[in-house]
């Protein structure tokens, strides 16, 4: 999987489980300061990781991710794992 295909799943997440608007969704796009998710919204966010990988998340390697490419990068690494 690309990371724009990874990118095009994200919008795809944050549009249906949170009603952001894909458009506000680019890899510099800030989840928390831009986005307004919080932290229940991040625990959300990784199950829904979970679910598109189909490998678990480890919480040390999700509580830095910051910006729509940190979780790009996450993905990446879970997918290659």
């Amino acid at each position: 999987m690309t990371d724009e295909q990874i990118l095009d799943q994200l919008k795809a997440i944050l549009s249906k489980a949170f009603e952001i608007d894909p458009e506000r969704v680019t890899p510099t796009t800030h989840l928390f300061e831009e986005l307004d998710l919080d932290s229940i919204d991040a625990v959300d966010l990784a199950i829904k990781v979970q679910e598109l990988t189909g490998k678990r998340i480890k919480p040390d390697d999700f509580k830095n991710v910051r910006t729509v490419s940190d979780v790009i990068v996450a993905i990446r690494a879970l997918l290659l794992s």
